[in-house]
């Protein structure tokens, strides 16, 4: 009676350690360089990891959960039943078992802290595999709710309270946030703290938990948006916290890197096209050498007519990573920057510019591989006596930028996408890339190559 665990990230390491408790061998996969743990047999492959198993255990997140169950199915044993255990759209659950067909599949919810609780964490579950997966948790001390309904039931329970519970633990974070800034954080959490049935220790678990978890309850809090448009609700107050969190996770820079190579490959066409073409800057700022592109942090420049000391002042405090968004008026006739500055730039790790207004030393741009977009070339030099400054939000080709916003160039042209929601773009522009490759891989096929 073997169990495998794909994903063996926190829960999935606290699960299979209930099992192993059990006295089930468990077999576990995982791409990441997560430790296996004690006891368990690790797999070199999905294949490998479920050839035996006679219960599955999806755990991978649901970005990748589809992929690893339809990598898993063709390789799972006749009795075995799927368990997908990852927080996702009760759409999502539905297309899963769809798939399974004759494979017993389950829809699990977990509606608690699996870091507190462990396997025995309360759950609810549905779908045609729901009651053989009842008895096996329940055998580990776990309180199970059995619905009569098929996948996707469960998977609406879950974020019918996520609404809820993620929502209080980001307003817990913004509330000690505000405290923090105004000098005043013991009184404020006297005051949140007393409000809390738990108290002080609830509330710290909240607050903590938000920021550990950031990046996955944000992906939690956008299902459950997505949940709430399909029941005709607006999901303004989720999508908010779905960002919040978002932001907690940039806060503690365990976002930011990754996001930035993520998007590399990604036309700022179709990140425009996932925005519903919103965030894209005028096409009069145009790359200044074929082949530009550039993926970075906004920091954000203001610059008068023909001045560049905002430049100046950016300079004094860009960080890696960073790409100067510089409003420069819109004036074509005195270039803000050229090669000298563009070499100060890449010194401290700045990225690239985009600027609503003129440059110089285009070939020498080209030359260093440094990337600008801007109206054009002028062969005059800026004046210096301002006033300029950074960091503060500009209007640059018709977008607001605000410092951090994610900036993407390419040839075609620039696109801002404010950072709270780069995560959730990066998800819908990947999908419009993958239905572009379909759609002209079958234009290949059928022969129309019109």
């Amino acid at each position: 009676m073997t169990v495998a665990v794909l994903g063996l990230g926190e829960a999935g390491s606290l699960y299979a350690q209930g099992f192993l408790a059990a006295g089930r061998p468990v077999v576990g996969f995982d791409p990441a360089g997560v430790p296996t743990p004690d006891g368990a047999t690790r797999a070199a492959d999905v294949a490998a990891a479920v050839a035996d198993a006679t219960l599955v255990l999806g755990l991978t997140g649901a970005a990748h959960g589809e992929d690893v169950f339809r990598t898993a199915l063709p390789h799972l044993r006749p009795d075995a039943v799927y368990v997908e255990m990852n927080s996702a759209a009760p759409a999502f659950k539905r297309r899963l078992a769809a798939q399974a067909g004759a494979t017993p599949f389950a829809d699990v919810a977990v509606v608690g802290s699996v870091p507190e609780g462990g396997a025995r964490t309360a759950l609810v579950v549905s779908g045609t595999g729901a009651r053989a997966t009842a008895e096996q948790f329940r055998a580990l001390g776990a309180e199970v709710e059995v619905l009569d309904a098929e996948a996707g039931a469960a998977a609406q329970r879950k974020l019918l309270r996520s609404v809820f519970m993620k929502g209080l633990g980001a307003l817990v974070v913004e509330a000690l946030a505000a405290g923090e800034a105004a000098g005043d954080l013991d009184w404020v959490r006297e005051q949140v703290a007393a409000q809390l049935a738990g108290g002080a220790a609830w509330m710290d678990r909240l607050a903590t938990g938000t920021v550990k978890h950031a990046v996955r309850r944000s992906h939690e809090s956008q299902a459950a948006a997505q949940m709430l448009r399909d029941l005709g609700v607006s999901p303004t107050m989720t999508l908010a916290n779905a960002d919040l969190h978002l932001g907690a996770a940039r806060d503690e820079h365990r976002l930011e890197d990754g996001l930035l190579t993520a998007y590399a490959d990604v036309p700022v066409a179709n990140v425009g096209d996932a925005r519903d073409r919103l965030g894209l800057l005028a096409g009069r700022i145009r790359a200044v050498w074929p082949g530009a592109r550039v993926v970075g942090r906004a920091l954000p420049v203001f610059c008068r007519k023909g001045e560049n000391i905002g430049i100046l002042a950016a300079l004094e405090i860009a960080e890696p990573g960073d790409v100067l968004v510089v409003d420069g008026q819109g004036d074509p006739d005195r270039a803000l920057m050229g090669e000298l500055l563009a070499e100060r730039a890449r010194v401290k790790g700045v990225r690239g510019m985009v600027l609503d207004g003129a440059v110089r030393d285009v070939e020498e741009l080209a030359a260093l591989g440094f990337p600008v977009w801007a109206l054009g070339a002028s062969p005059a030099g800026p004046y210096k006596n301002g006033p300029g400054w950074a960091g503060r939000p500009v209007a640059v080709g018709g977008i607001v930028v605000n410092r951090g916003d994610l900036v993407v160039g390419d040839p075609d042209g620039v696109v801002v996408v404010p950072a709270a929601e780069a995560e959730r773009t990066l998800a819908a522009a990947l999908a419009v890339q993958a239905d572009e490759a379909r759609r002209r891989a079958a234009i290949v096929a059928s022969g129309n190559l019109r």
